[in-house]
């Protein structure tokens, strides 16, 4: 089998029913060059036979699963480093999605000189958040990214989140940028993510109806990213009119209102110990997950 130029690692951890929906996001890819690498952080489901079936023999998709749990995404990731064959890598979360023009676009930075390219983000927040999506473009999400393999052979790839206090993708974005590499923005939504963390309790069901509605949607609407865009625009929009018209006084009040929740907040706050690996301990906790 040839070498392919772009490898992708999808990190996973016993939730198989959303695989199939990340292995048909690469699938559908205009660009074709790639291998994907699913790398179980030492998975006990049927992750490996959901695999094995949703990949309907296409070679370019390898199931590979750690002996250990580690208990976050640097593992799977790193490892996925270790056994990639390709000069760019891609990440994508098990549980999101892509627009089909998401490797090309990304592709295409990379060609006209960026080290790390990335693209906008639709977040899918949980039933809880208001608005319930918005557009992330401000520093890279894992899914949204492509890097060249000697950017992360040059700072050591991914950090164990035990050995730092922020998450592991912060401190690798910014030991990337601290480096000097280039990194460039992509202005084009070509990914949809559904974050884990705004989803409580997420891991003790693992649904995989959200993936299976915005699929059918990326198979069945060409121009869903312009729809998207349009749609959230429009949302933005509207939210800034209307806080235009709430006026001071309402936001006093709302401030007042809020005081009481604030104050709780920062009590617990002090409350909670900080040490590294706190803050991937408190997101296993808000998804089902035991702490390690």
């Amino acid at each position: 089998m040839a070498t392919p130029r772009v490898t992708i690692i999808t990190a996973t951890y016993n939730w198989s029913s959303v695989l199939p929906y990340a292995i048909a996001s690469a699938q559908r890819q205009s660009y074709t060059d790639w291998e994907m690498l699913i790398v179980g952080d030492c998975c006990t489901d049927d992750s490996a036979e959901v695999v094995e079936r949703a990949r309907n023999g296409d070679e370019r998709v390898r199931w590979i699963n750690l002996p250990e749990n580690n208990g976050e995404q640097s593992a799977p990731n790193n490892e996925g480093l270790r056994q990639a064959r390709g000069e760019l890598i891609a990440y994508l979360g098990h549980d999101d999605l892509w627009y089909p023009h998401h490797l090309q676009r990304l592709v295409n930075a990379i060609d006209g000189g960026a080290d790390l390219a990335y693209s906008l983000v639709e977040l899918i927040m949980g039933p809880e958040a208001v608005p319930p999506e918005r557009l992330h473009s401000e520093f890279p999400l894992p899914t949204s990214v492509m890097h060249r393999k000697s950017v992360t052979d040059a700072v050591g790839g991914w950090a164990h989140y035990r050995d730092i206090y922020d998450s592991p993708q912060g401190h690798l974005w910014t030991s990337v940028r601290e480096a000097g590499f280039r990194v460039e923005r992509v202005p084009r939504m070509s990914a949809i993510k559904l974050p884990a963390v705004e989803r409580r309790g997420i891991y003790k069901i693992r649904p995989c109806d959200e993936q299976a509605h915005w699929s059918k949607r990326l198979d069945n609407e060409p121009d869903l990213e312009i729809t998207e865009m349009t749609r959230l625009a429009l949302e933005l929009q509207r939210l800034n009119v209307l806080e235009m018209r709430t006026g001071l006084r309402q936001k006093v009040l709302r401030s007042l209102r809020d005081m009481p929740k604030k104050i709780r907040h920062k009590r617990e706050q002090k409350k909670r110990k900080i040490y590294k690996g706190s803050l991937i301990d408190e997101n296993r906790r808000i998804r089902g997950l035991d702490t390690k």
